[in-house]
């Protein structure tokens, strides 16, 4: 008898016990997403970004892109990358030896690459000696000019340009080499002409521009150039741009540009991809400080067509100002959802409530029924046992009672069942013990006679 109670109050116990681990396990899932969390704020994330030259612009661009997000979102460390240019730059993206790349517009896509920016447009420059007589791009035949490296953009840009015009490479002497090495050669008389594509007001450029040796040279038919290379655009170098007291260029000159463009692979981050989007429009006069090239950054507009697709940290800065559609009625719906979510809250609160009080109500009648099984182990008269069957019966009909009005659960119905029918055994037991106690004490007939 002993053990029986025992496991009635064991299941019991393992009531309150599973109760307990229940919020153990809800407090030990909340501090580990809260860890998660912190942990995910504090992770530092290394982009490789590639520019170009270390004299170039989108060196000097991403540098300041770099300054920029280091104040602003420390998490994320820009390492920017010394590179020949964007040809290369689209390269290593594709084989993701790179993260981010500034190219050029007119650069082929590789598959991996996604599109983040339209940056400022950079122009086409011819610059010429004026003792060379150079009037279109046309009159480069037999002369001599300085490009920039090979895998540069200016430099992939030239040849379609120079065979548009009817030049081939047999026509002139083209000498690939660095920014600032083009420059010298070009004062020093070692070429006639430089091509470079770089943004208006290029403190190179401008140097080179202050004497009176040296002119720009227009770059025209920009519409029979766009019929094979569709990125280009027409543009003008304004008057005195490079020097407003000569000035130069005398008037307006038609040129041609093409775009800077911020390019990443397409497994970079989104959310490290969205927060550098961010840098750029949000934080854009930190950056026209350092390098005058931001303030042309492009609208969010121009950079989501850009041909090719945007990366998704790119997409959800652009479209985080457009509502979906449910935002649209966010005051109706807004309410509405709220009022579910406390309504659906107040209900599974009330649930879990009746389950507790339910269960409680079963383990109340389940220790009266430990109680009166004890009275029935120490009853001495079959009096006392008639007394606690009314009350055993008595908590039997209340227990069916709470079951039809749901005070108490089915479940606990069936774990009140075992320990009231153990009494029962335990009382007709007593009763039988009792019953043949008083006929063995009862004096027989024969004797008193």
């Amino acid at each position: 008898m002993e053990k029986l109670k025992k496991q009635v109050k064991a299941a019991i116990r393992d009531g309150y016990a599973g109760q307990l681990a229940l919020i153990g396990l809800s407090v030990l899932a909340t501090v580990v997403c809260a860890v998660l969390l912190v942990r995910s704020r504090q992770h530092i994330y290394t982009v490789r970004l590639a520019t170009g030259g270390l004299t170039g612009e989108y060196y000097a661009f991403g540098k300041a892109i770099a300054q920029v997000s280091q104040k602003h979102t420390p998490n994320i460390q820009i390492e920017v990358l010394e590179t020949p240019g964007s040809k290369q730059n689209m390269d290593s993206l594709q084989s993701h030896t790179v993260d981010m790349a500034l190219v050029q517009s007119n650069t082929p896509v590789q598959p991996n690459v996604r599109a983040v920016a339209q940056l400022y447009p950079e122009l086409f420059h011819l610059i010429a000696r004026k003792t060379a007589n150079l009037q279109s791009m046309a009159d480069l035949k037999d002369k001599r000019i300085a490009l920039m490296p090979i895998g540069s953009g200016s430099y992939e840009l030239f040849w379609p340009l120079a065979n548009h015009y009817g030049l081939q490479a047999s026509d002139f002497s083209a000498e690939p080499m660095a920014a600032d090495e083009a420059h010298e050669a070009l004062r020093q008389g070692n070429v006639d002409a430089l091509f470079r594509i770089i943004g208006l007001g290029n403190p190179a450029v401008a140097e080179l521009l202050k004497t009176a040796q040296f002119q720009l040279i227009p770059i025209q038919q920009v519409g029979a150039l766009q019929l094979t290379q569709p990125y280009l655009e027409p543009t003008l170098i304004p008057q005195g741009s490079y020097d407003g007291s000569l000035p130069v260029p005398p008037q307006d000159l038609p040129v041609i540009s093409v775009s800077a463009l911020l390019v990443a692979h397409k497994d970079v981050h989104p959310e490290v991809v969205k927060a550098i989007t961010a840098i750029l429009y949000e934080h854009r006069n930190e950056l026209i400080t350092l390098n005058p090239r931001a303030a042309s950054i492009q609208a969010p507009e121009a950079s989501q067509n850009l041909g090719f697709p945007l990366h998704p940290g790119a997409k959800a800065y652009y479209t985080q100002d457009e509502p979906p559609f449910f935002v649209r009625y966010a005051e109706t719906m807004g309410l509405l959802l709220s009022l579910s979510i406390l309504g659906i809250s107040g209900i599974w609160q009330f649930r879990l409530w009746l389950i507790g009080r339910q269960k409680n109500r079963a383990d109340d009648y389940n220790l009266e029924i430990l109680a009166l099984l004890e009275q029935v182990e120490n009853a001495v008269t079959l009096q006392e046992l008639q007394t606690l069957r009314k009350e055993l019966f008595s908590i039997l009909r209340q227990v069916v009672i709470d079951l039809d009005v749901d005070k108490i659960s089915p479940e606990s119905f069936q774990s009140f069942t075992f320990p009231w029918e153990v009494a029962m055994t335990t009382l007709h037991h007593q009763e039988t013990v009792l019953y043949k106690a008083n006929s063995d004490s009862a004096p027989s007939t024969t004797d008193s006679k």
